[in-house]
């Protein structure tokens, strides 16, 4: 971070140099923390959208070419070439590994995969028909109460234990949430299995048979958490480097990450993408829904296209895509409604010319939610399964705020715009 100019502002008559930062990649940054100081104002930029709140090196993000880039590394490749534990080495760790630290990463995680046996007791006290995002968000906010050892964030080496703690046991919380809320019985976690294939038997076997792991299904479950692996600053990850900036341990930093993936507006996205598909119903009504997405003074909207980042495709649409596409010729449509609009939605939309002018593009969380719905997954599930993938990119971020000299803790202003100072009334007197 350089240098490289300064910006003017003038205030009734007095002038303040702020100096301006330019980036490696996107656009410069004007520093303003010291101008409370010497001007006494604040900045005013509800949601932050206008405003830098680190310096970080692991994502970038161009909305308008469609980039996603982990420390250099085009979401495309990374996808397409690596697989979830590579990408996880490389957003902790800046570079991608070799043979060997891949190697031993890969088991370390899998070693670290089991979880407390006491911890069975914390879901046996959820309700049965509690939201798997409800158990998820207690139990890996209660992992502070059973791994002590690795809570002190000034010494990183519990940083580190924790670290691959989290990422290795998120997998079997999230199955573990899915089970009980379906009634069956938990699937411990096996060493002989790759992470993603792990996680599919824990969530779909049973003791009373074999269960085999499809490697179509696999590699597509890998996909979805490769290409979910981090996102810059989105509202979790701002939330997971807020709630560490106060010194808080990291299971519950994380534990405050899934609590706000949680959502709507943020995690729910191919949720809600699965709920518009069985709202259309069958293929003969998807005329009628994509005459009302074009109706101006129509309040529903196609769900699963279009971003609020990416303003011209979604770089990870494209793998996704292919992934979804593998998947339904394993799968099949023909039994399943859903499927078969969100295959003839996706056709028709994107022959349609006003998609093309609005940029209205199938998104990842169009692809992804059809992946989940065909390998048998509830809704329910599909945002924890976000929450999953996101771990390795919450850690990152907060690892990297742990190291940041400059790091200090959170602290928003405000526009204040209540009452000025007022007398009390006794009680009589009102």
């Amino acid at each position: 971070m350089t240098e490289t100019k300064t910006a003017t502002l003038t205030i009734d008559g007095q002038s303040y140099d702020l100096p301006i930062f330019s980036p490696t990649a996107g656009p410069d940054v004007v520093d303003i923390r010291k101008l409370y100081g010497q001007a006494g104002v604040f900045t005013y930029d509800p949601g932050f959208t206008s405003t830098a709140s680190c310096d970080s090196t692991i994502t970038y993000i161009d909305g308008d070419k469609g980039e996603l880039l982990h420390r250099g590394y085009p979401i495309d490749q990374l996808a397409g070439k690596s697989h979830f534990l590579e990408v996880c080495y490389l957003l902790l760790y800046g570079e991608l590994p070799n043979a060997a630290q891949l190697e031993t990463f890969e088991t370390t995680i899998t070693r670290h995969t089991m979880i407390h046996e006491q911890m069975v007791y914390l879901f046996r006290g959820f309700r049965r028909d509690a939201h798997p995002m409800a158990i998820i968000v207690g139990v890996v906010g209660a992992m502070s109460a059973f791994y002590h050892d690795s809570t002190d964030i000034a010494d990183p080496r519990q940083r580190e234990v924790a670290t691959h703690r989290l990422i290795a046991k998120m997998p079997t919380i999230v199955a573990m949430a899915y089970k009980y809320t379906i009634g069956q019985p938990f699937e411990y976690p096996r060493n002989d299995m790759d992470y993603a294939s792990n996680f599919l038997r824990m969530c779909f076997a049973v003791p009373c048979e074999d269960y085999q792991v499809n490697p179509i299904l696999a590699r597509a479950m890998d996909r979805i958490l490769t290409l979910h692996a981090d996102h810059e600053q989105n509202a979790s990850t701002s939330t997971v480097r807020l709630a560490s900036s106060s010194g808080a341990n990291p299971f519950a930093c994380i534990a405050a990450g899934v609590a706000c993936l949680w959502g709507p507006a943020h995690g729910g996205a191919n949720q809600a993408c699965l709920e518009m598909l069985k709202e259309i119903g069958t293929v003969d009504r998807i005329p009628e829904f994509i005459a009302r997405a074009k109706d101006k003074d129509d309040p529903f909207r196609l769900m699963g296209f279009g971003h609020r980042v990416y303003k011209n495709f979604d770089p990870r649409a494209t793998v996704m895509k292919q992934s979804a596409d593998e998947v339904l010729d394993l799968l099949g449509v023909e039994d399943n409604p859903i499927l078969q609009v969100a295959k003839e939605l996706e056709k028709q939309a994107l022959e349609d010319p006003y998609f093309a002018e609005k940029k209205l593009f199938p998104n990842v969380d169009f692809y992804s939610g059809i992946i989940l719905e065909a390998m048998g997954f509830p809704t329910s599930m599909f945002t924890p399964i976000f929450a999953l993938s996101r771990t390795v990119g919450w850690i990152s971020q907060w690892k990297e705020m742990i190291a940041d000299p400059q790091a200090k803790i959170g602290r928003p202003r405000q526009l204040y715009l209540g009452d000025t100072m007022r007398d009390y009334v006794d009680i009589e007197n009102r």
